[in-house]
């Protein structure tokens, strides 16, 4: 916000598309998810146009039409579990028969739910031209063990955490963010369960 209103976020304005609009969906989902259980999560509506308005005028920053040009442009009707909702998504196509990228804001009913678990998730998405995330996905390899199945993205909140005093050895995975200065990391699943669980990673896996 900026004086009242939604504004554009200026250190997104180098990134792609699908990461600027995955980015605002990751911060909105949780949210949403954190607050399932109140019986008012509808109230959330207004801080979904908000995060939307702003992701448009992000947008709109970078390529310089419009908002209502580049809402026109990624506007899209998804069913859900409570009906249709419209949405702004992105889809990046890929090639060799391939299911394409989507990257989507918005679709997610705010209803409460009774049975919700809460399940805190931090943003994945990075900022930074070099270090396009929807790059790194394309390729399709594990960063660490090079395996090319079953991909997820490994998240830090920030790179200082990974000089934190205290910790005996720095694992592989650890180096290798802070060589790269990425707080991101696209690693197979068994590299990232083994990340959460203290075990060393592969070097290589076939």
């Amino acid at each position: 916000m900026s004086r009242g209103q939604p504004a554009q976020r200026g250190m997104l304005l180098h990134d792609e598309d699908f990461t600027i609009v995955a980015k605002y969906q990751s911060e909105f989902r949780g949210l949403v998810q954190f607050y399932l259980l109140a019986q008012d999560v509808y109230r959330l509506g207004k801080l979904q146009w908000v995060m939307e308005t702003s992701m448009l005028k992000t947008l709109a920053g970078k390529h310089r039409p419009t908002v209502t040009k580049m809402a026109r442009k990624y506007k899209r009707t998804v069913e859900t579990s409570e009906g249709p909702r419209s949405c702004i998504q992105v889809t990046v196509e890929r090639d060799r028969g391939r299911k394409p990228l989507v990257a989507r804001f918005g679709g997610i009913p705010l209803k409460r739910q009774r049975t919700a678990v809460l399940t805190d998730r931090r943003p994945v998405m990075a900022s930074g031209k070099r270090n396009e995330l929807i790059h790194r996905l394309l390729a399709e390899c594990c960063e660490m063990c090079e395996s090319r199945t079953r991909l997820e993205v490994h998240h830090v909140r920030k790179l200082a955490d990974l000089n934190r005093p205290g910790r005996r050895e720095k694992p592989a995975w650890v180096h290798l963010m802070a060589k790269r200065k990425r707080k991101t990391l696209v690693i197979c699943r068994q590299c990232h369960e083994d990340i959460h669980a203290g075990r060393p990673t592969a070097l290589s896996r076939k």
